[in-house]
């Protein structure tokens, strides 16, 4: 755990070694860290190709009965936006983000209270998560991960001396969790409701929440969880049909999904069938180009491939964890702590999707993040690599000794 408290108070010399080691070399050293951008784009790049091999054969679906190239295009246009978005945000420096966090919980709150109005909120599949606003449907959940990291990164800044206490400690931060996870029950969406509350336990811990309040917290979660699973007839289905997927029953029924992607693991083996080749992408697995993108990903590109993302997403989130420990140690707690959040968020939901894919969670719609279909996903997280980079463009700027560029 990152104790801020006592970097802030013991590190000044291992500070100024960092600026004086990197004043001294800033003519060969970039202000950006290709690491990450590198990742991103090869991110992008996979899930631009596995996008449209998973969803070519969807053209001739009843559901859709459209073009070949129909979500490649789409999917293109998305990560166009985000990239533009992603420059909006790179571009606001830190301390305004410490300025408008609290007003952003607020629009966050507002928000998924919004989607709820009828002729705003827009219903797919039962499930009301969406604003519609024209031909554009935007999940408000996302927005909220990315609102979520803000806000409680400057709850952590501002209530630092009460990390101890379970009233001006927990007691926020218990109405937050409880505000955003009752409005996203009613969509209802218990994959964001996991993310968002992980976001916050993993930011309210990196900031120093003292063990004995982690812990009630932790296991009122995961109370809260199992209470949401049990007390809906079709979630335990879902879990029944997880743990014995292969019942004649299931194959057919709740673990449709699972047996489906498991087959595709499997068809793959080590190098995979081929790029293209994919049988269950025909039909066979639903939603191939979004939540189970990565079984037609280890169906054609075997081990080998499904490798490759992994150490990717790997990568991303250790860069993450290192530019916010950066952050602390340069006595920017709240870039610090937002760095690192992200780097929770990524790292949660790509490890849940993955879990999902391969069978050891029971099914759930999230996204892979940067590799799936889906725009609000795409956008939102594209923002949030953005505001990564910003934190470790202006550590970057402060080892240099150039303040006035941070404002």
């Amino acid at each position: 755990m990152i104790n801020i408290r006592h970097l802030f108070k013991t590190k000044p010399r291992e500070t100024e070694g960092l600026k004086n080691r990197y004043q001294s070399s800033s003519a060969s050293v970039s202000t950006v860290d290709f690491s990450v951008i590198g990742t991103v784009v090869a991110l992008l790049i996979i899930g631009l190709v596995m996008v449209y091999s998973a969803s070519i054969s969807l053209g001739d679906s009843p559901r859709y009965q459209t073009s070949e190239s129909y979500f490649l295009v789409r999917h293109a246009i998305y990560v166009t936006v985000g990239l533009v978005f992603g420059w909006v945000v790179f571009k606001i420096p830190m301390s305004r983000w410490l300025r408008i966090a609290y007003p952003l919980g607020i629009l966050g709150i507002l928000l998924l209270a919004v989607v709820f109005v009828p002729g705003i909120g827009k219903s797919v599949n039962g499930s009301v998560r969406w604003i519609g606003l024209g031909p554009i449907n935007i999940q408000v959940s996302e927005l909220v991960k990315f609102i979520s990291v803000i806000v409680v990164a400057r709850f952590v800044v501002m209530r630092q001396d009460y990390m101890h206490s379970y009233t001006k400690g927990l007691g926020p931060v218990m109405a937050y969790i409880l505000l955003v996870a009752s409005l996203l029950a009613f969509q209802p969406d218990l994959g964001a409701t996991v993310v968002i509350s992980s976001i916050v336990l993993g930011i309210v811990f990196l900031g120093g929440l003292s063990w004995r309040i982690i812990l009630p917290l932790l296991t009122f979660m995961v109370v809260a969880v199992v209470l949401s699973i049990f007390l809906s007839p079709w979630r335990t289905a879902r879990v029944f049909a997880y743990l014995n997927p292969w019942d004649p029953e299931n194959q057919l029924g709740k673990a449709y999904q699972l047996t489906h992607s498991l087959i595709a693991f499997g068809r793959g083996e080590i190098f995979g069938v081929g790029l293209g080749a994919s049988v269950e992408k025909m039909h066979y697995l639903p939603e191939a180009h979004t939540d189970f993108i990565l079984a037609v990903i280890g169906e054609e590109l075997g081990l080998v491939g499904f490798t490759v993302v992994l150490f990717l997403f790997y990568w991303l989130v250790r860069r993450s964890f290192e530019i916010g420990r950066q952050a602390v140690r340069l006595e920017r707690t709240f870039a610090g702590l937002v760095a690192q959040g992200i780097g929770v968020w990524i790292g949660v939901q790509s490890l849940i999707n993955i879990g999902v894919a391969i069978g050891v969670f029971p099914t759930k719609g999230l996204t892979l993040p940067l590799v799936s279909y889906g725009g609000s996903s795409i956008v939102v997280t594209l923002c949030a690599i953005a505001l990564l980079l910003r934190v470790d463009y202006e550590n970057r700027l402060l080892m240099r000794g150039e303040r006035r560029s941070l404002m």
